[in-house]
Parts: C-alpha cells; sequence; structure tokens
C-alpha cells in the first residue's frame, strides 16, 4: 500500500509573494507526499518579480506558478484539500470560502516582503527571509506523523507551527 499524498493549499490576500512561495518550496521539497497549491482572496494576477527571483536563487523550481483565486478551490471539482493555510494576517481574518472535505487549517503568518520599500537589498532580504520562515514551518509540518495524529493533536501542532521564528501578530487564528 502507498502512502497517502496530501494535497495543501497556501492562502494569502494577492497571492504573489508568500503564497505562492508556499506552494513552490512544498511541491519541491514534499518528497511526494505533497501536493501544494496557493490562492488569494483577491488575487493580483500577476507573482512579484522578487518572488520568482527569491525561489530560483534557491533552487527552488517555479515553472507554471501563477496568481489565482481561491474560488478555483472551493468549486465542486477542486481537488480536495487536506491542510489550508494562510499565510498573511488579512487572509486569515477573512471569511474562507467552504473548502472541500474539510482540510485542517492554521494560520501561518509572515509579514509581507512586497510590502518593504526602500533600497533593493532590503527588499531582497524581506524575500529572502520570508522563505526560510516558510522553509522551516514546511520542515516542521513534513516531521509531523500525520497518519497516526489524532486531529485534535495535530491541531495544536500546527498552531504552534505557526507560532514558530517570523510569525505575525494575528498567528494565533486558523483559517
Amino acid at each position: 500500500m502507498s502512502d497517502p499524498v496530501y494535497n495543501v493549499l497556501f492562502l494569502c490576500t494577492g497571492n504573489s509573494a508568500r503564497s505562492i512561495m508556499g506552494e513552490a518550496l512544498m511541491n519541491h521539497v514534499g518528497q511526494g507526499r505533497f501536493r501544494a497549491y496557493s490562492a488569494g482572496s483577491m488575487p493580483k494576477g500577476d507573482i512579484h518579480p522578487l518572488t520568482i527571483a527569491t525561489l530560483e536563487k534557491a533552487g527552488v523550481p517555479t515553472e507554471g506558478l501563477r496568481s489565482k483565486t481561491w474560488d478555483e478551490f472551493a468549486a465542486p471539482d477542486a481537488p480536495k484539500m487536506d491542510f489550508v493555510f494562510t499565510v498573511c494576517d488579512n487572509a486569515a481574518g477573512e471569511a474562507c470560502p467552504v473548502w472541500p472535505g474539510q482540510p485542517m487549517t492554521a494560520h501561518w503568518g509572515i509579514e509581507d516582503p512586497a510590502a518593504v520599500h526602500g533600497p533593493a537589498f532590503k527588499q531582497e532580504t524581506a524575500f529572502e527571509d520570508a522563505l526560510l520562515y516558510l522553509r522551516n514551518r514546511i520542515a516542521a509540518f513534513m516531521s509531523l506523523p500525520l497518519a497516526s495524529i489524532d486531529r485534535m493533536a495535530l491541531t495544536s501542532k500546527l498552531q504552534g507551527i505557526g507560532a514558530m521564528d517570523g510569525a505575525t501578530g494575528s498567528g494565533k487564528g486558523a483559517a
């Protein structure tokens, strides 16, 4: 019997930076155990150029990435999600669609690197920090015994991951 493949959805408002990074990174390091997606409540329609540059610099493939609405994943024919993680405080506070399959949810808030203004090195550092925080959360998530842990304990673990270094102010809620 083969191990299950878990579907993971990363949500943000604009779907141009953090959620895209989460999707790309999880698909890259997920070892075939995870299939990641991303979406936004009000997608910008374009991926921030520093998102792509940061992922490529880290050796993470970027092919096929696009900014998209979360409505795609609430449709009846959408992939059934096992986990939904909000990575921005705005998305965590919004009324999310009803996700088919009642996935586990948690808020993994990270500061918006696209909101950083100033010299190029400051902007690049913000994107690199966001990727590092996501990488740490994804590594912690992937180390959980998903097939053998009960739902209540898993909820607690997912919320704890959201409170790791780099967590934003409303990191206590769920998606």
